[in-house]
């Protein structure tokens, strides 16, 4: 009954954990109108135009949320993150997720 009762515990929190991360999903068509200022480094397509700037279309979604986040904390450092530090600081979480989705899209 115990390792019972621990799978039921288990499964619970992994569906919660799922609901709370889906809940938080962007919005790709918002992320879409957001994104002129990122065209000027990445492209308009998520392509860089410039050779020392990645690409990000068809990027993972999680990632590029954690990358964004990073940057706007400061946590991710060296390389162009000065860049993306300041391009960071004024997107909201709502504004990083909608970008994130945008960008993810664009590979599929």
């Amino acid at each position: 009954m115990r390792v019972v009762n621990k799978l039921i515990a288990v499964l619970s929190m992994s569906c919660a954990m799922s609901i709370a991360v889906n809940a938080n999903a962007g919005d790709a068509a918002a992320g879409k109108a957001k994104s002129a200022v990122c065209a000027a480094c990445h492209g308009v397509d998520g392509i860089a135009t410039i050779p020392t700037y990645p690409n990000i279309a068809g990027q993972n979604e999680a990632y590029l949320v954690e990358s964004m986040k990073a940057y706007r904390e400061k946590r991710r450092t060296g390389g162009q993150a000065v860049i993306m530090q300041g391009q960071s600081m004024a997107l909201s979480d709502e504004d990083i997720a909608d970008l994130a989705a945008y960008y993810a899209s664009l590979g599929k």
